[in-house]
């Protein structure tokens, strides 16, 4: 897989002593987007399918990638708040959607029970965060780092459509990076909050709930937990794909998500 970062403008915000860095590109309404529990790989065709009528800014979150890592943090909540100010800082807040990924789904979940009438939208892609009434969402600890990523698509031959047979070894570095970061965040209890279906109850952003129909890391109970949580929520499976939709079916995912804003 290969990503174009030079080509995008990078841009940052300093939030309680830290640096918050973020790729954007495109024109139109802003879309955030905070990236997986295995770090943001760059830039990605789903976002260049985003960006062709929005602003998509693309955030390391702190701990992650090119920003800087808050020692202290101990819950996703704090990342949340962070990225409340990052976002504010760089003046993305305004016609805002944003856009989390899995892990980033769950952040993107806080930060909206926190900032109740700032966002135009909510979209969670596979989102963690909830727990679902059975099942439960696959702990990345229990796995080697490439065999998690792995997991995140429908099939091996989907994986290897994206990263080849083998991922390039600055991959592997970044999901190693990113897995400790992770680890520090979710540990227990792995990957929800009990608190937050309660906290989302006053959310009445209208919210995409979009989740692969075979996805192996977080199953299909939690977006029905986050649908009974929020107000304004509704349900779309992607026929055929794992939990990583924007990278086995960028434009699928991608049609999605422009769709729901579109219908606004």
């Amino acid at each position: 897989m290969t990503t174009q970062a030079e080509t995008h403008t990078q841009i940052a915000a300093e939030v309680s002593g830290l640096k918050v860095n973020a790729l954007q590109d495109g024109s139109g309404p802003n879309i955030v987007v905070l990236h997986h529990s295995t770090g943001s790989p760059g830039w990605i065709p789903f976002y260049d399918h985003l960006a062709e009528n929005h602003t998509v800014t693309v955030l390391d979150m702190p701990g992650y990638g090119q920003s800087e890592r808050p020692t202290w943090a101990r819950h996703p909540r704090d990342i949340a708040i962070l990225l409340h100010s990052a976002i504010h800082k760089m003046g993305i807040d305004t016609d805002a959607h944003l856009l989390g990924l899995g892990f980033g789904g769950w952040v993107a979940a806080e930060l909206a029970s926190m900032h109740l009438h700032g966002l135009d939208s909510l979209i969670l892609v596979g989102a963690a965060g909830v727990q679902p009434e059975d099942g439960e969402i696959a702990d990345v600890i229990f796995y080697e780092f490439e065999e998690y990523v792995k997991l995140g698509f429908s099939s091996d031959e989907a994986y290897a459509e994206v990263f080849g047979d083998e991922a390039a070894p600055e991959l592997k570095e970044l999901w190693d990076f990113s897995r400790e970061m992770t680890a520090r965040l979710t540990w227990k209890p792995w990957m929800f909050n009990r608190q937050l279906p309660h906290l989302l109850s006053e959310v009445e952003t209208p919210t995409l709930l979009l989740w692969g129909e075979n996805d192996r890391v977080v199953p299909l109970g939690v977006a029905e937990v986050y649908n009974a949580s929020l107000p304004n929520s509704q349900i779309q499976v992607l026929d055929g794909l794992g939990h990583l939709v924007e990278l086995e079916s960028p434009q699928a995912a991608a049609d999605a998500v422009s769709s729901f804003i579109a219908g606004l």
